[in-house]
């Protein structure tokens, strides 16, 4: 009976249900006789307890009775409490109390009471926990840098629970911690063998990723790397069980992917290409459940804070828009604002750099839920949206400005560094366009710090290039001097993992410094000009003395992109005109450039420059014979 008891967990049991487990064909009298084992439990339990006072262990409530003993004093209950707080521990103190948990376990919980239907739930319940516990040691140990101690341990265990993946893994890699990489790959081959052959199933993709990583020797697996800090080992840790507790298949999976490709996008270089690649596939699986909330949380989850108007992947942005317009509609109208609300920051975003009127609309329609909500996290998200769509004309350095300095107040305030240093990002191209370089500097330093002390190493890549972009503006430094800064900006997008910067944007930055100096554009015909090829070309075939060519190249260009670039392009455009006498594209350059006539051409990008477009317009004028 008291095995019974304790198998409930401190549950009431009715004395009904007592008697039939007791008793495979309860007796008449069979009440009676489980009241007359409860009271001989209560003395053995309570010897102490004064006659006709209440029981405080073996209680009586309702219809039945429950054991109320404290988890101490149950050894099942104590391994359970023990195994549980040894998941909170640092990986010296976990193994201590694994070890210890353990240490009790003298043969299968219940084995006496084998047959009995009564105990299988809880004799499977208290196995599995201790195959865990055994895990958890091997863990731990690994953790510790004792990879030698801990294989003996899960030897044992792998040959006697040979259809747990983990243990084969957490073996396999103790082997190749001790510098035994020859068994650690034979472990392997014998778990894929016993899958394989006597289940009819492949590995698992934690072992098959283990091999691979074994075979190439993966940085990640040396035992420096892996003990090097607690934040190495609580990731282990968490990573570990999480893999153990949530199901493979489950939405809470898709839904912590994308708040991982959000961190990794922010980590740059590969990070940010394979955070791009994984969501569109994150998004598409969502999707394929048909839950249009789920497919919103996943889509607006993404809130990466973007600076650049020049997608990564244009493809990839046409897909995201299309899933999020399409979400839109499926969402019940008037219903999940806050989600709404992302989906339409999602499209501003994605619709950076184009004519289309729906970003802009997007834009406006995110912010205004967002305010509504007063959640400054949304808020943040949708004012880059609205930063991305004020592009729509020359001559809105000051309303961007407006944006990064409210993103930088609101992010301070609220703890969002990745949009404090968006907004201060924003503000240095803002302040660059209007000559303000003091505030720029601020700006770049504030950025640089944040930068720095929270890991985000794209924020500095922006930084650079705009110290090359201060060189050429105040015009102190030889060209010689800004060449090369602007060289070693370059360097820096190298593996940066964006493509939408990179390409292109150092021959234009070069052209822009030789025009500024009264040179002819570099000629060389192999030079890769990118996304800008339209815009540079009348300047180079000048530059190669073939005038015609440049008239029907100048007259080919189409509108620049409404983007950082674009008084940039405009005045580009313009220095091809007046070389060729095209009166046409003269007049559309004027009237383009005049809204930004207090601005230094291209310094918005926070990039490159061609000095004050009040200069482009007061040679347009004099061209055109129009007052200055």
């Amino acid at each position: 009976m008291l095995a019974r008891l304790i198998v409930a967990r401190r549950r009431v049991v009715p004395v009904t249900r007592l008697a039939e487990d007791l008793w495979a064909d309860p007796p008449p009298g069979a009440t009676g006789a489980v009241r007359t084992f409860v009271a001989a439990l209560r003395r053995a339990l309570e010897p102490g307890r004064p006659p006709r006072t209440a029981a405080r262990l073996l209680v009586t409530e309702g219809p039945g009775y429950a054991l109320r003993a404290e988890p101490g004093a149950v050894d099942a209950w104590r391994f359970e409490q023990a195994v549980s707080a040894a998941a909170t521990l640092p990986p010296e103190d976990a193994l201590a109390r694994l070890r210890e948990a353990l240490g009790w376990w003298r043969g299968p919980a219940y084995a006496e009471f084998a047959d009995e239907a009564w105990a299988r739930t809880e004799r499977s319940r208290l196995a599995e926990l201790r195959l865990q516990a055994v895990e958890r040691q091997g863990e731990a140990r690994l953790a510790l840098g004792l990879p030698a101690e801990a294989v003996p341990d899960l030897d044992a265990h792998v040959a006697e629970h040979p259809w747990r993946e983990d243990a084969w893994r957490l073996l396999a890699l103790a082997l190749y911690r001790a510098g035994r990489q020859g068994d650690a790959l034979a472990v392997l081959r014998r778990a894929r063998t016993l899958l394989v052959e006597q289940l009819g199933v492949d590995p698992g993709p934690g072992l098959r990723r283990l091999e691979a990583d074994i075979l190439n020797h993966a940085g990640h697996l040396d035992p420096a790397a892996t003990a090097a800090g607690a934040a190495g080992r609580v990731w282990a840790q968490a990573a570990a069980a999480y893999d153990r507790a949530v199901p493979s298949g489950a939405r809470a999976r898709l839904e912590s992917t994308v708040g991982l490709l959000r961190n990794l996008a922010v980590t740059g270089g590969g990070g940010l290409e394979a955070a791009r690649r994984h969501r569109v596939a994150a998004v598409v699986a969502a999707q394929e459940m048909g839950d249009a909330q789920l497919t919103a949380r996943v889509i607006g989850a993404y809130d990466v804070p973007a600076i650049w108007t020049r997608s990564d992947d244009p493809e990839q942005a046409a897909q995201i828009v299309a899933a999020a317009e399409r979400t839109l509609s499926a969402l019940p109208p008037g219903t999940h604002q806050a989600a709404r609300a992302r989906l339409l920051a999602t499209i501003a975003l994605e619709s950076r750099g184009t004519r289309a009127g729906r970003g802009p609309q997007a834009a406006r329609q995110a912010e205004e839920i967002a305010r509504s909500l007063d959640d400054p996290g949304l808020l943040a998200f949708a004012l880059n949206g609205v930063f991305m769509q004020t592009f729509h004309r020359a001559g809105l350095a000051p309303r961007r400005d407006e944006i990064g300095a409210e993103l930088v107040a609101l992010s301070a305030r609220h703890g969002l560094v990745t949009f404090e240093v968006l907004g201060h990002l924003i503000r240095i191209q803002a302040r660059s366009a209007l000559a303000d370089f003091p505030a720029a500097d601020r700006h770049a330093a504030a950025a640089d710090h944040l930068a720095g002390r929270h890991e985000l190493p794209l924020a500095g890549v922006f930084a650079q290039w705009y110290r090359a972009l201060r060189l050429v503006a105040t015009g102190r430094a030889p060209a010689v001097e800004v060449e090369a800064a602007y060289q070693e900006a370059a360097a820096r997008l190298d593996g940066a993992g964006m493509p939408g910067l990179r390409c292109g944007v150092l021959p234009l930055a070069l052209l822009c410094l030789r025009l500024r100096h009264s040179r002819p554009a570099q000629a060389d015909e192999h030079t890769d000009w990118g996304p800008y090829e339209p815009w540079a070309r009348p300047l180079v075939l000048l530059a190669q003395e073939r005038r015609g060519e440049a008239a029907e190249a100048l007259r080919q260009i189409p509108d620049p992109p409404r983007d950082l670039l674009f008084e940039a392009l405009w005045c580009l455009a313009a220095r091809a005109a007046l070389a060729v006498g095209d009166r046409e594209t003269m007049e559309r350059a004027h009237t383009e450039l005049t809204p930004a006539a207090a601005e230094l051409a291209g310094a918005g990008s926070g990039l490159l420059t061609l000095g004050p477009v009040s200069e482009h317009l007061g040679d347009l004028a004099a061209a055109l014979r129009r007052p200055r």
